[in-house]
């Protein structure tokens, strides 16, 4: 290699190491359910989603793989979580982690839409026969280890692959590809004191990265991501045939959350030191609210709803810091924690289709409800995301819909303002937000009666884009999705948009590359 070529080439390697650096930074990857730590379903930014993108044609099905997987009443395949930058020895990869209800963990290369590697886990022989409410095996997401701090602006996140694998060369004088400029992400929140800023992630460092589930056994397994070898064996973390929900860690601890009383377990939120491996329980006296668990603010207090109750919990020790009571109502929602003007406030809904929203450093009473009715009789879980005007949004998943409501000042409190609703869908789930893009899964499931009735009355899935702003409906992926969404749900990252369907088909929209 000559002198020039040589200077070349390491300035282009420093220009590419600097860009992935600042496309690490803020976390850019969806590891747990809800995207982050707080539960929000936001990716800050991407650099080919937007609305204006989304006006146009291109977006599309990129690829769909059947995994080997048996589903259990309803529960099926979970929500991937996503490494979209990794170096193996086996080169560059970007990531999928899926698990799935017959205890096994399968990893995808979401860019080449080939099987990574597949881990069977947990003791079959075991496995009760379940049902709707206790359907065994593993039921909760699985996680890669995260950290508490709202993610900050994504930087050139979303030029990688849009699409499977395809050459970058072009025809004789057509020139190379090019990368063109992206929009630019909301600011982070800024700086304060006891506040938790999401660290800078060095993609070249040379320590080992983990993915983590739970089996229907109560094991949590701690896999290598490149090729889901298991280091140690694993540790009981919960009692056998418990429904755990929200397996989440950070601060070298997992917790996790149990809910419908299954295997005589009770509800509650479980922590495991993974250094000690000595287990902690809190015990919530009423069913755990939601389908993801606890949400966890940027200083680690985690957030759980039970019953009528909205509980902060001290991280590790699960010890009661402060509650705040819904009165008459229950909460239906699992908690999203965001910040505004300096506070951080918890949203989460209740019975009777309320929103209510509390301030965290003073959980005696709401600072503002919606009106009853709002999120309707499916919220599961909440999400929100900052427009680039720095208007507020949370959104609910209601019975036939998504709502959007603004928090915006009202006499010198925050309050809720009506936004939008959506076109009609099916029992949406959650949606997710991309770079002001919200995207919503008409799940269509009929709910009621049992797995088998609840299939046999159910219709296709359907993946909406929608204007953040508006709600006006951008783009849908018609027929593209051949099952239902139960267990599974949205995930986002990359480029690409990520449905994972029960009859164990994980589907990946987005933009083909450019060639």
């Amino acid at each position: 290699m000559s002198a020039l070529a040589r200077v070349v080439y390491s300035a282009g390697c420093a220009v590419l190491a600097a860009g992935l650096l600042n496309a690490q930074r803020g976390g850019g990857d969806w590891m747990t359910i809800g995207n982050d730590a707080q539960r929000s379903s936001w990716i800050r930014g991407d650099g080919k989603i937007t609305p204006e993108t989304m006006r146009k044609p291109g977006f599309e099905l990129l690829w769909k793989m059947k995994l080997n997987n048996q589903s259990r009443q309803l529960n099926s395949i979970s929500s991937p979580a996503l490494l979209d930058f990794y170096i193996s020895y086996k080169g560059f990869r970007t990531l999928g982690f899926v698990g799935g209800s017959s205890d096994n963990v399968i990893a995808i290369d979401t860019d080449l839409a080939r099987l990574e590697w597949e881990r069977a886990l947990g003791a079959k022989a075991s496995r009760p026969a379940g049902d709707l409410r206790c359907p065994g095996g593993m039921t909760s997401s699985i996680t890669r280890p995260t950290f508490t701090g709202y993610p900050g602006p994504v930087g050139l996140r979303g030029f990688g692959r849009g699409g499977p694998a395809k050459s970058g060369v072009g025809e004789p004088f057509e020139g190379a590809v090019t990368l063109k400029d992206r929009p630019s992400a909301p600011p982070a929140p800024p700086a304060r004191p006891n506040r938790r800023t999401a660290p800078a992630v060095n993609p070249f460092a040379r320590s080992p990265l983990f993915v983590l589930a739970v089996t229907g056994d109560g094991k949590l397994h701690s896999m290598y991501v490149s090729n889901g070898e298991e280091p140690n064996p694993p540790v009981q973390f919960l009692p056998p045939n418990a429904h755990a929900i929200g397996l989440i860690a950070y601060d070298n601890t997992a917790y996790a959350a149990t809910i419908n009383g299954c295997g005589g377990v009770e509800n509650g939120v479980w922590a495991m030191n993974l250094e000690t491996k000595k287990v902690t329980q809190w015990k919530a006296g009423a069913n755990i609210a939601g389908n993801a668990g606890p949400a966890v603010g940027p200083d680690g207090t985690l957030y759980v709803a039970a019953g009528s109750k909205l509980v902060a919990l001290e991280p590790g020790t699960l010890k009661e810091k402060a509650a705040y009571s819904a009165g008459s109502q229950t909460f239906t929602s699992t908690p999203v924690v965001f910040d505004y003007k300096g506070k951080d406030l918890i949203a989460v809904a209740a019975s009777d289709g309320a929103l209510h929203l509390v301030d965290s450093g003073s959980m005696n009473a709401a600072v503002a409800k919606s009106a009853p009715g709002t999120a309707g009789d499916f919220a599961g879980s909440l999400a929100s995301w900052q427009d680039d005007a720095g208007v507020r949004w949370v959104l609910a998943a209601s019975k036939n819909s998504i709502v959007a409501l603004k928090v915006v000042d009202r006499n010198g409190a925050p309050s809720f303002e009506s936004g939008w609703t959506s076109r009609d869908m099916v029992s949406p789930i959650t949606p997710a937000i991309v770079n002001g893009v919200v995207f919503a899964v008409s799940s269509g499931v009929v709910r009621g009666g049992d797995a088998k009735s609840t299939a046999g009355k159910s219709s296709k899935a359907v993946l909406y884009a929608l204007d953040g702003l508006t709600g006006k409906e951008l783009w849908n992926s018609g027929a593209s999705i051949t099952s239902f969404v139960t267990s599974g749900g949205l995930a986002a990252g990359g480029g690409r948009v990520y449905v994972s369907a029960h009859d164990g088909t994980q589907f990946a929209f987005g933009f083909p590359m450019e060639i």
